[in-house]
């Protein structure tokens, strides 16, 4: 017969013990990169982020081990990634401008979005002013995914009219073009 009480203890015990954290060398580091960009694009800023992160989880478990030196071997990896077109910022801002222009989003989350990782707000409207953003299209595209406003059934639309506008707004789009989003019927869709 087993002891389940053996069995829960155990498996506390497994819980409660902490991970440790490997120690951060030149080649962990790299090899720490090479794997995030293996599974996402990367802007240089994030992959910084990313890696002075890990560098400063190590540090805090090794108070007497200094993260200055770590930090420009990130320096170093970063130069080399570039070098090697590992990490591109262009290639990165392309793709997300297209990810959150097919997603409906207005260009001030994007532009909030890609700053966050970096981007310069030069290079993000030369890249909007490239894609022919229209915040009208953008916006009937997030109510059609969200099924609001013009989209909901003609019976709600004045019952839900201000939880749409709110979420419109919230999603960065400017009262006017809310405003004529909300005003729309199906016969005036323009997708």
């Amino acid at each position: 017969m087993i002891n389940t009480n053996n069995l829960i203890n155990a498996d506390k015990a497994q819980k409660t013990r902490r991970r440790t954290i490997k120690k951060i060398t030149p080649q962990r580091l790299k090899n720490i990169g090479l794997y995030y960009l293996q599974r996402f694009e990367s802007s240089v800023e994030n992959l910084r982020g990313v890696l002075r992160r890990r560098v400063d989880a190590y540090a805090k478990e090794n108070p007497e081990w200094h993260k200055n030196e770590a930090y420009e071997w990130i320096e170093d990896i970063l130069v080399e990634f570039e070098r090697l077109h590992y990490l591109d910022d262009e290639r990165f801002a392309q793709m997300k401008v297209c990810d959150y222009l097919n997603a409906g989003k207005p260009a001030r989350y994007i532009s909030i979005k890609l700053r966050q990782k970096g981007i310069s707000e030069t290079r993000i409207n030369d890249i909007l002013a490239e894609q022919e953003y229209d915040p009208l299209q953008m916006a009937l595209k997030l109510a059609k995914r969200k099924k609001i406003g013009p989209y909901r059934p003609q019976e709600q639309r004045r019952e839900f009219r201000q939880k749409d506008m709110g979420t419109l707004v919230r999603a960065g789009f400017d009262y006017d073009v809310v405003c004529e989003v909300l005003n729309m019927d199906f016969e005036d869709e323009k997708l």
